[in-house]
């Protein structure tokens, strides 16, 4: 496994993160801890999960998974860089939701609880508030923070424009601020090059890419593949249609490397040097696999450019579409 620096932190991470967004609702919790096991021992130490994952009826459960993971002793929590996240609605409560100083503090201390440790490493805002100032939601953080109640902070989901604002917030109050920001980005969906890619190598953040397979699309979804271990059966229709002719050439392409295409999808974004640790969400430990396999895959200055004439990525803003 290969490690590096969250960000501008001296955080060390596994090039990998594991997503757990399946854990609960997917996959069963016996099917999650030997996932988690196996991520453990194949070097994984970054595990991602947020506090409404679990379904709607049972929002926290994945956090819940994770505890009971966690009690089962052998250091686990110790040798895991553990991230979750804040933002979303977990009750009917009017306050239970978004970036309120209370909202903090409650859903900190509820996730803390249902992980059964005393410390998150990430706290992530799982989505921009637009109705909360950053000084109160870095006022919140800050006492977190002095309560050693987390370690760091990222965001999730932002424009570059808010990873600025709060950039600078945290700058006016002498404090860290955002570590990481974890965005979708893949072959297929491209658009944080503009500004988002351009944000966080300026203020130091780390990238942290979400379903880098676009739902499956990316994942040999024609069947050109040797396994069909990363086809998604909620693909969606019309962004099969509508792609159709791109994901064929690509599928073509990995035939012709002989590799998989899910692998070459995630070797993609490990070799764009912004990226931190993709985020991959196993459903079964032969997904876990498939994504460790792409680790060993390097991929050459040719194969890098026929990856962009099949998916036309973007140049900084705002040379993209000015002069």
């Amino acid at each position: 496994m290969q490690y590096t620096n969250l960000g501008r932190s001296g955080l060390k991470v596994s090039r990998l993160c594991l997503g757990t967004m399946n854990f609960g609702t997917h996959t069963g919790e016996e099917a999650a801890g030997a996932i988690l096991d196996a991520a453990l021992e194949s070097g994984i130490n970054f595990v991602d999960t947020a506090n409404v994952y679990g379904g709607s009826g049972h929002r926290g459960r994945t956090e819940e998974i994770l505890g009971r993971w966690f009690a089962g002793g052998g250091q686990r929590r110790e040798r895991t860089v553990l991230a979750t996240k804040l933002y979303g609605t977990m009750t009917d409560r009017p306050n239970d939701s978004r970036l309120s100083a209370l909202n903090i503090r409650r859903a900190l201390d509820a996730s803390l609880q249902r992980l059964r440790t005393d410390y998150i490493d990430l706290y992530q805002f799982h989505h921009v508030d637009r109705t909360t100032p950053w000084e109160e939601i870095w006022q919140a953080i800050d006492v977190a923070l002095q309560q050693g109640k987390i370690l760091y902070a990222g965001s999730s989901n932002f424009a570059a424009w808010h990873i600025a604002q709060a950039q600078e917030a945290a700058a006016r109050r002498h404090t860290f601020g955002l570590v990481s920001e974890q965005s979708i980005y893949n072959l297929l969906t491209r658009n944080v090059e503009l500004e988002v890619i351009p944000a966080v190598q300026h203020y130091g953040l780390g990238l942290i890419p979400w379903s880098p397979l676009q739902g499956g699309l990316l994942g040999g979804v024609l069947g050109h593949g040797r396994t069909g271990e990363r086809r998604t059966e909620a693909r969606p229709v019309e962004a099969l249609k509508k792609h159709h002719n791109q994901i064929r050439q690509y599928e073509d392409f990995a035939r012709e490397l002989g590799q998989e295409p899910g692998d070459i999808a995630l070797a993609w974004l490990l070799n764009q040097p912004a990226v931190t640790a993709p985020v991959v969400g196993p459903r079964t430990k032969d997904q876990l696999d498939a994504a460790l396999r792409a680790m060993d895959y390097a991929l050459d200055a040719g194969a890098l450019q026929r990856l962009d004439e099949i998916f036309p990525g973007y140049r900084t803003a705002p040379e993209e579409y000015a002069w």
